[in-house]
């Protein structure tokens, strides 16, 4: 094309893959005024020289969407030669070697029948029938997914990009960005060097280049090049168009994988001892700008474990010849997920970081991208892949680093519950963290914080026969119940400073915060509301308790890992007059949560504050002083009990915990952590934001519509009118009190799966097994028997009236 655009409403930068779909679906949806700049040729980044993989299955619920979408999708543009992406619906093959990994492959059949997928458990020996070359050798068990294959990736690129140019997308390659510009802080225009296109949106989707792209407006975007290699056997067997063909195969218990390719093999993996690629001195990416179409030198030494594992698993791998091997830099993120999404920039968006799996997620990724270009969301509920997920401490490129290292070397461990990463720790501890230390704290990790999952010196082997079975088990400890009981019976002291806590002030505060949440929140100072924000769809974008401080100051309190999301979201509602103000206190306060029947009466001994529920109801807050220290006292509880949490400059930490705990002692206080927690909440039905509520479900269906106010004007109003109520959240007790789901297992109702659970816990007051799941209405019936599919054994339970403790909220009312 000789003529360069000078406007386009939205601008892609890269002709990957990921530009290619994000283009072709914007096409599809009708808008067609886009235009993709690429600085080589299409295909010339990560995506010529991927694998071409395409499995289903994943580790969510939005994850394994797109990837269905994305398979229903070439199956589609195969049928047409002229679109046909050299789909090969082949099926896929997962092999278990470990108990532990029979145990992941069994879940994962459970998984898939909530999604209709089918999956199926199957022998070594019918493994070995599928694919021949294989084998059985310490094989204990394999799924086989039929709807799993392969294609070219190249093709596929080529394939959606001139579908997106049928429909009128320009497209423009050996187009260099040179400039992303801004008017105050919002994208106006794309400088490269054949002219400048002013535009309304920028998607930067062009994979390892894509944080350079972020620094020119100045966005910190956290992928790393990782090294990845595979290779190419030349021909070794004798295939006939009659034979079948071998469907993809993975051993992640030896870190392999394998489709065919004509006569012989790819055969890829991920190696213990990983290689990032381009970095500086200073750790920063800094990709060759003529580094297209072009692959790293191949590396023999690292590749040498995932050969010798290979020919374990396929003998004849051993004498195979090599055709070529394959060392490609591909774009990884700290945590495995996609960054994809707005950033705080106005226009600029991301779509990028694709981790060796973007081939398969493509086609969702390109669909929920146009979505959210058009309609300013996606479809799904994208949090764990926006790009705005990454907290503050990845800004730093060494801890950045470490982590995508650590993701990129544990990329086929099994993760169980309560498994966290270990990379980059500790970063950010509470006041009183040495105290925790000094008192056998075992310490997990969200969001960079440390935090206190149970103390060792709370252990108590009478509770030993509690211990959950299978996954659950393994990282459990019987010091959960001891601080759970405790709580329940006298008092439990928490440390809960890593809290996301955002204050929220100006002028316009009140009113825009009532626009804001479902719930009234401007009702006057020392006044605290349960409440959620909600987006247009009704859907529950944060759940939330509001503190007024004042007139025109409140704070706003949830959970450690939501704080880039609450930002994220108040920031791209905040009214441009600048009446409002937020500012992220998370780490300038202390916050203790003293919870417990007898906690009034403790606070009493350090106080002379009136605590009494005349003077101080539940959900309120009071300034009070505490010993010496000045705090503000806040009468709210996530276990269920009477309580407090107490907020209070981070420079008074320490002393007033070791105040806490001395005043405590009397009255047979133990120090918790948050595992007690997850015992508590399920029996008062409390929930999480993530698991059991999300941008999907509507307060009304969560049963929620107690915060949700009546008379006022809010975010998400009309479509909680209008929106018909199909599905219902319901407490399910289970027959057996160690069954203990993890979420996503598949619900059963008269032999049909018609749900899955959210979340769900061992009730410690309790001493049941409960969990929550979405059913349609007519199903979410008080006594309806269901089954739930927990690790390959169907558990019977009960659909129960919740909250199991304390129905009335006497407790923390009293």
């Amino acid at each position: 094309m000789s003529h360069f655009p000078e406007r386009a409403r939205i601008v892609i930068i890269g002709g990957g893959v990921a530009g290619a779909s994000i283009a072709y679906h914007l096409a599809m949806k009708g808008e067609t005024d886009v235009v993709i700049v690429e600085r080589s040729t299409l295909t010339s980044g990560s995506t010529f020289h991927s694998a071409g993989l395409v499995g289903q299955l994943r580790g969510s619920v939005t994850l394994t969407t797109m990837m269905m979408y994305s398979a229903e999708l070439y199956r589609k543009l195969s049928k047409d030669p002229e679109t046909d992406p050299g789909w090969v619906e082949c099926g896929g093959i997962r092999l278990a070697c470990t108990p532990e990994r029979v145990q992941e492959l069994k879940r994962q059949v459970g998984w898939a029948k909530t999604f209709g997928l089918p999956l199926e458990e199957i022998s070594a020996e019918r493994a070995q029938e599928l694919f021949p070359l294989m084998s059985t050798e310490g094989v204990l068990g394999a799924t086989y997914l039929p709807t799993d294959g392969y294609l070219d990736p190249s093709l596929l690129c080529i394939s959606l990009a001139n579908e997106a140019r049928r429909m009128g997308v320009k497209i423009y390659q050996d187009t260099r960005v040179m400039a992303i510009n801004k008017n105050g802080n919002r994208v106006v225009s794309v400088t490269t060097d054949r002219g400048t296109i002013a535009t309304e949106m920028v998607v930067a989707a062009c994979g390892f280049y894509t944080p350079e792209l972020g620094r020119m407006v100045d966005v910190r975007i956290p992928i790393i090049p990782m090294s990845h290699q595979y290779l190419y056997t030349g021909a070794f067997r004798t295939v006939s168009k009659t034979d079948p063909r071998l469907p993809t195969l993975r051993d992640p218990d030896h870190l392999v994988y394998y489709r065919e390719t004509g006569e012989g093999l790819v055969m890829g993996g991920y190696e213990r001892q990983s290689a990032p690629a381009f970095l500086d001195q200073n750790k920063v990416d800094h990709v060759p700008g003529d580094f297209n179409g072009k692959l790293l030198t191949e590396d023999w030494d690292r590749l040498e474990e995932i050969m010798i594992n290979s020919a374990m698993r396929v003998p004849a791998m051993a004498t195979a010849p090599i055709s070529k091997v394959i060392n490609g830099p591909e774009a990884f993120t700290p945590d495995n997920e996609f960054c994809l999404g707005p950033t705080s920039v106005k226009g600029f968006f991301v779509a990028a970081g694709f981790c060796a799996h973007g081939i398969a997620g493509a086609g969702g990724v390109g669909r929920e991208m146009a979505t959210w270009l058009l309609d300013g969301s996606p479809n799904l509920d994208l949090w764990e892949m926006d790009v705005r997920r990454f907290g503050a401490q990845y800004k730093s490129y060494s801890y950045t680093l470490a982590r995508v290292i650590e993701n990129y070397e544990s990329y086929y461990d099994i993760r169980y519950p309560g498994d966290d990463r270990q990379a980059g720790r500790p970063l950010k501890m509470s006041a009183a963290y040495e105290w925790h230390k000094n008192h056998g704290a075992f310490f997990g990790e969200k969001s960079g914080w440390e935090r206190v999952n149970y103390y060792t010196e709370n252990e108590n082997p009478v509770y030993e026969p509690l211990r959950p079975t299978g996954w659950a088990g393994k990282n459990w400890s019987t010091a959960i119940i001891t601080e759970a009981l405790a709580t329940r019976d006298k008092i439990g002291l928490y440390d809960v400073s890593s809290f996301s806590k955002i204050e929220i002030k100006g002028p316009g505060a009140g009113a825009w915060l009532d626009y804001l949440c479902a719930n009234k929140i401007n009702k006057g100072p020392g006044h605290v509301t349960y409440t959620q924000m909600l987006n247009e769809r009704g859907g529950i974008e944060s759940d939330v308790t509001v503190t007024q401080i004042d007139g025109n100051t409140f704070r706003m309190i949830s959970g450690t890992a939501l704080n880039s999301h609450d930002t994220a979201w108040l920031t791209d509602h905040l009214p441009e007059d600048g009446s409002v103000v937020l500012q992220d206190v998370t780490a300038s306060l202390s916050c203790f949560g003293v919870w417990g029947p007898l906690t009034r009466e403790m606070l009493g001994t350090i106080t002379d504050a009136d605590l009494s529920t005349q003077a101080m109801p539940f959900l309120s807050m009071r300034e009070i002083r505490l010993g010496n220290y000045q705090v503000q006292l806040v009468r709210v509880t996530f276990v269920g009990e009477l309580g407090y949490e107490i907020y209070a400059d981070v420079k008074d930490g320490m002393a007033i915990w070791e105040m806490l705990w001395a005043a405590g002692q009397p009255f047979g206080m133990v120090a918790s952590g948050y595992k007690a927690i997850d015992a508590l909440r399920p029996e008062k039905g409390y929930l999480y934001w993530g698991s059991d509520i999300n941008p999907e479900t509507t307060p009304y269906e969560a049963g929620l519509g107690f915060a949700v106010a009546k008379d006022k004007d809010f975010l998400g109003k009309k479509a909680l009118a209008t929106k018909q109520l199909e599905k219902k959240l319901v407490t399910i007790k289970l027959d057996d009190p160690l069954a203990v789901v993890l979420g996503n297992e598949p619900v059963r109702l008269n032999g049909t799966v018609t749900g899955r659970v959210t979340s769900g816990a061992y009730g410690a007051g309790t001493g049941y097994s409960i969990a929550f799941a979405y059913l349609p209405v007519d199903q979410a019936v008080v006594g309806n028997k269901i089954d739930i599919l927990v690790f390959g054994n169907w558990i019977t339970g009960n659909i129960m009236q919740g909250p199991l403790y304390d129905p009335k909220g006497l407790r923390v009312r009293t």
